[in-house]
């Protein structure tokens, strides 16, 4: 594994606005060349936009996707960080928030688009997985995408799904997106709760969650699934009863059936590239 060059990429194409925040960071995973599909996947991990999951929902998850013949991009997007969150310069308006992280998730696409050859990656096949905070990215990398480069599919894994609804909102991602005084605005809720914003022209969905996760409530999952239907988009969602969450790509976290989650993404996605 080495670290992409995608800090100096976002300097030279998109100027100084790097230089007031701490940067996004890319790994790449490329696949062997022997094994490798074709099929591209940029991972955000976890951790309520306030830091990341890097091992269970990113080192393992592309070591995963690495045996499978996937190559993987691990994005370290940005976002308020654990002492953001806490203490006062968030309440002034400074750090981290919404939309730096979906800028860091599109410019990732760009870089894994436009340095597809090197890799031998197929850009028909070049998706965003996520889990939980990152779960959300993923979505909004092709419900909010302000881009050309959109994903050929999403995979949200227990992921954080509404903003606004009460019942289920997971609020200290909602804080760690839109910081201390936006996440009171019921217009910018509105604005980042997914199952409001489903294009008919979404891409195909692979969507995972457990019933007794005790971080992001189950009812997330189904919202967002009752929105794909409603949208007629192609989507494939498993709702196991146990397994928690942030089990990632883990061999030992979770329970048993919830583990179950990569042997049905992989026969998922072997139909999606056929």
């Amino acid at each position: 594994m080495r670290r992409c060059r995608l800090i100096i990429f976002l300097l030279l194409t998109t100027g100084s606005q790097w230089l007031s925040a701490k940067m996004p960071e890319l790994f790449d995973y490329p696949a062997d060349s022997a094994t490798n599909t074709g099929t591209a996947i940029i991972v955000c991990p976890g951790g309520s936009y306030c830091w990341h999951d890097m091992q269970y929902e990113g080192r393992q998850v592309a070591e995963w996707l690495n045996a499978n013949g996937i190559n993987a991009f691990v994005l370290r997007y940005r976002v308020a960080s654990i002492s953001a969150y806490c203490i006062g310069y968030r309440v002034i308006g400074l750090g981290n928030k919404y939309p730096n992280m979906l800028t860091d998730v599109e410019d990732a696409l760009r870089y894994v688009y436009q340095h597809a050859d090197s890799f031998h990656i197929d850009t028909t096949r070049i998706g965003v997985m996520g889990f939980s905070a990152g779960g959300h990215l993923s979505v909004m990398s092709a419900t909010h995408n302000r881009t050309r480069y959109k994903p050929a599919f999403i995979c949200p894994i227990y992921p954080v799904v509404t903003m606004s609804d009460e019942r289920y909102v997971h609020h200290r991602s909602r804080r760690g997106a839109l910081g201390v005084w936006r996440h009171l605005n019921k217009t910018m809720r509105d604005s980042l709760s997914l199952e409001k914003h489903i294009p008919a022209d979404c891409p195909p969905v692979f969507l995972v969650n457990c019933v007794d996760d005790p971080v992001v409530k189950y009812r997330n999952s189904e919202l967002l699934d009752s929105a794909l239907t409603a949208n007629h988009v192609p989507h494939r969602y498993i709702q196991y009863k146990t397994g928690g969450h942030g089990f990632g790509a883990s061999d030992s976290k979770g329970t048993e059936e919830s583990r179950q989650w990569k042997k049905e993404f992989l026969q998922w996605i072997s139909n999606f590239n056929q």
